[in-house]
């Protein structure tokens, strides 16, 4: 069974800056795509990042210049460094991994369960 577990949130002010981490465990053979979302209240969930193996990340117009998508490979975790945050990047993140476990040949997708980001005075 896959599991994707995230950390980092929490409460911030304008200005500041968090990481969040997404990290995988279970059967995993490989991962192709990696990506964070985010969910505001009252809107609907949009992608802030996204990462494909061997190509270039792509960010959100919002978010360029902001954040910062990587990954490591060998801990099958994804991050997402978040600089200069505005109020207006409040909202629960969301990792996703699209992947594929040892014995399978298809790539499914995995989400994360959700760490609230807050940016206020």
């Amino acid at each position: 069974q896959v599991q994707l577990v995230e950390s980092g949130g929490g409460l911030v002010q304008p200005g500041g800056s968090l990481r969040l981490s997404c990290a995988a465990s279970g059967n995993i053979a490989s991962i192709y795509a990696t990506g964070w979302y985010r969910q505001a209240p009252g809107k609907q969930r949009e992608l802030v990042a996204v990462s494909t193996s061997g190509g270039s990340p792509n960010y959100a117009d919002s978010v360029k210049g902001r954040f910062t998508i990587s990954r490591d490979n060998a801990k099958n975790t994804v991050y997402l460094q978040m600089n200069s945050l505005k109020s207006e990047d409040t909202a629960v993140y969301y990792c996703n991994m699209n992947l594929r476990q040892w014995g399978s040949v298809t790539m499914r997708d995995y989400w994360g369960q959700g760490t609230q980001v807050t940016v206020s005075s």
